[in-house]
């Protein structure tokens, strides 16, 4: 089970900021049971939700695939895990979504409907930052009926407290359905080990459990409004701890058809890291009023687009105390007092090569600032030219 342990806050790139839980898990790798405490919240009659099962049961599959596991590189003999995942019917042709951690390092997978079927799928791209692939199944569909595709839903107009069914495979259960709210919308999840964060994540408290990650959360329509790809737990508390979260669906639609076009999806850069303003960075602030918002600029990447506009990081002196530097209010002209904002507008409405204005405040001041964005640095290689044999 892949785990982001002991997160602190931290902040990168884009910016990217890792929510302070103690850990992250990937419901993918079925490595044993634990206990699942069930969501206390009834939200429709049983016929209603039996006929909402019915309705996209054939659309949603089990995705199994081979991960080798390199113990010891000296060693020429490695292990394979079974990874163990789920995923949705994304259209007519064999399109089939699902987490990118699902089938990293896989070129095909093996998908299962919910009529025992299975076919070999070949991953035709994914984006490791939003964490999302797209299979495409290379033999001729034999089950009957032919699978629907899911509709989308529109993830901007979920609210708090919607009630929501999660469907997918845990711990190989195949096709089981969960039910729950929505807690939260809005929500930062981070990419593990990436050091960026995937923005306007939804939080639910419908059980999720290994084998879950890239089922989809539906409304009681039946319309896709997420995908279902980590849960919180902790050592201390080792079942479910009804904290769990799901890709947006607007960020599926943005993201699939890069991938299925390019294999892969290029994210814009604004190149600072930055934090929520709080009483304790404000204090670092000269001329801040009380209760000033924004967004703490902490540091600037050499040569990026913040360090191009002139955004100025904070300082640390010989005290190790710091000294703030700019404080971003507004991009576009839309307010940003949280750093969800911040990320969730640049990654929403921007793009490569696109020009933003940053409106600053510095020393008193209130001032504009033009920056161009980059694409995404990063040091790992296309995902397709990752995966093994």
């Amino acid at each position: 089970m892949l785990k982001l342990t002991n997160i602190m806050l931290m902040l990168f790139g884009l910016i990217g900021i890792i929510v302070a839980v103690s850990s992250m898990v990937h419901p993918d790798i079925v490595i044993g049971f634990q206990e699942n405490k069930s969501s206390p919240n009834a939200i429709q009659s049983s016929s209603s939700l039996n006929n909402l099962f019915k309705q996209v049961d054939n659309s949603v599959v089990q995705i199994t695939s081979k991960v080798r596991i390199d113990s010891n590189p000296a060693d020429l003999q490695t292990q394979n895990a079974t990874a163990l995942g789920s995923g949705f019917i994304y259209d007519n042709k064999g399109h089939i979504i699902t987490n990118s951690h699902v089938v990293i390092g896989a070129p095909v997978v093996d998908v299962t409907f919910i009529d025992g079927n299975r076919y070999t799928a070949r991953v035709m791209g994914a984006d490791i930052y939003s964490d999302i692939a797209v299979l495409k199944i290379i033999e001729n569909i034999t089950t009957v009926p032919y699978p629907k595709p899911l509709v989308f839903g529109n993830s901007s107009q979920v609210e708090v407290g919607q009630q929501v069914v999660a469907i997918g495979n845990p711990f190989g259960l195949e096709n089981s359905m969960t039910t729950g709210i929505v807690s939260q919308i809005g929500r930062l999840l981070p990419s593990q080990n990436l050091g960026f964060s995937i923005p306007d994540a939804i939080q639910t408290d419908a059980p999720i459990n290994p084998g879950n990650s890239g089922g989809p959360l539906l409304d009681l329509q039946g319309s896709v409004i997420g995908m279902n790809t980590a849960v919180v737990s902790s050592s201390s508390t080792p079942g479910f701890s009804g904290v769990a979260f799901a890709i947006p669906s607007n960020t599926i639609s943005r993201i699939v058809p890069s991938l299925l076009q390019n294999g892969t999806y290029t994210h814009p850069f604004i190149g600072l890291e930055g934090a929520t303003l709080t009483s304790d960075l404000a204090k670092s602030v000269n001329g801040l009023p009380p209760n000033f918002k924004g967004i703490f600029v902490d540091s600037i990447s050499k040569n990026g687009p913040a360090d191009r506009a002139g955004l100025n990081g904070s300082s640390t002196d010989q005290y190790k105390q710091k000294h703030g530097g700019d404080v971003i209010t507004a991009v576009d002209g839309h307010n940003v007092t949280q750093i969800e904002d911040f990320i969730g507008y640049l990654d929403e409405h921007t793009s490569v090569g696109q020009n933003v204005t940053l409106t600053v405040h510095r020393d008193g001041k209130t001032i504009d600032l033009k920056a161009t964005l980059d694409p995404r640095p990063s040091s790992i290689a296309p995902y397709i030219l990752q995966k093994k044999p």
